[in-house]
């Protein structure tokens, strides 16, 4: 994208050639056309301010089929919205009912592929009619879905998450078909390597950590997010480039209590180029070569009618960002505004915006 003469941008910096993550010069620059802004589109706020650049610790590769693969779960989510989370040994009458297709890395590449990116995806349907329903529903975006498999007799993910009707916080009750599950041996390496980044969620540990490895291999940087301890986690860990993980999972990982201090630690014990946590309605944090970077949540617009899905939305506007050359604190900002479009409706996909929606939106004083 080329550089938009005359506009000088307040908040957001260009992007500068790095290869290390460390602070760019602060500086007043101007604004590099993010999003394709129009010549005579006006900024809300004009005056130049002298900003922080971070940048990437890496280099993406250029030549590959697509921009962005994902390996991981799919699931077909049963949304169940009540007045509040019901109490032990009662009976509530339910508010809305409705079937809707989900699962983290799925999600994550649904995201981007309404972004405009090239997507692809690697995973596990079951047989039944929640698999059909879900294998169409990747079909139905344009994600290039050569790599998913559909295994005779087994069930699809499921999930049924209670969303409370005020607010629109859920909880979710899930279950997977060991039927589906990949080992290492028949993880899909044919499939790795294809993209610019290969983004994965950890469910399946040791085909996860070969699949790193083949991408790694041919210089695709590995993403994943990341929301338990799993066995054979510890030797996957190594090989991812970006992990941003749900909050729970330092603790979880580290016995840390302290955010940064559980980061830091993971950091220094796997090498990994850069991590984070989502915070649901408190944005997200990032660690990179010693500096936190934090980012507030956006105001759900019409406020928020469901959080299912809104880590795997952060994660796809996130990818997003780093896709298109942005630096770590724009790309997270990214992550919290399509976060904050996928709450608005019901569903963990439903509200994820296009490129034009997300432009808009960016475009808003916030």
């Amino acid at each position: 994208m080329q550089r938009e003469k005359g506009l000088t941008f307040a908040r957001r910096p260009s992007f500068i050639e790095s290869t290390n993550c460390v602070p760019a010069d602060t500086t007043s620059v101007k604004l590099r056309g993010i999003f394709n802004l129009k010549r005579n589109f006006c900024l809300s706020v004009l005056e130049t301010v002298n900003i922080t650049s971070v940048q990437f610790p890496f280099r993406l590769p250029l030549e590959k089929e697509f921009d962005a693969a994902g390996f991981g779960v799919n699931a077909v989510d049963h949304l169940i919205v009540v007045p509040e989370y019901p109490a032990s040994d009662t009976k509530i009458r339910m508010i809305r009912h409705q079937q809707g297709a989900g699962g983290q890395t799925a999600s994550a590449i649904v995201a981007l592929q309404r972004l405009g990116m090239r997507t692809a995806y690697a995973g596990r349907f079951g047989s039944d009619p929640e698999g059909v329903f879900g294998l169409q529903s990747l079909k139905d975006e344009g994600i290039n879905v050569d790599a998913a498999e559909v295994i005779e007799e087994a069930r699809t993910q499921v999930g049924y998450i209670f969303i409370e009707a005020k607010g629109g916080e859920r909880t979710v009750l899930w279950k997977r078909d060991e039927r589906i599950t990949y080992s290492e041996l028949d993880a899909p390496i044919h499939f790795a390597g294809r993209a610019r980044v290969l983004h994965l969620d950890a469910h399946d540990p040791p085909a996860c950590t070969r699949m790193a490895r083949e991408a790694r291999a041919n210089g695709t940087i590995v993403s994943a997010d990341i929301d338990n301890v799993y066995d054979g986690l510890l030797e996957f860990l190594p090989l991812i480039d970006v992990l941003i993980s749900s909050k729970e999972f330092p603790r979880l990982l580290t016995g840390i209590d302290d955010a940064h201090a559980a980061l830091t630690e993971i950091k220094t014990k796997y090498g990994c180029a850069l991590v984070g946590l989502t915070k649901g309605g408190r944005g997200a944090t990032v660690l990179c070569q010693g500096q936190f970077l934090e980012t507030p949540a956006f105001q759900v617009p019409g406020g928020c009618v469901d959080t299912t899905g809104a880590g795997d939305a952060f994660h796809g506007g996130f990818l997003f960002g780093l896709l298109q050359g942005e630096e770590i604190e724009m790309s997270m900002k990214i992550g919290c505004a399509v976060a904050a479009l996928g709450c608005r409706i019901l569903g963990a996909r439903t509200g994820l915006p296009t490129r034009k929606e997300l432009d808009a939106f960016l475009s808003e004083p916030h």
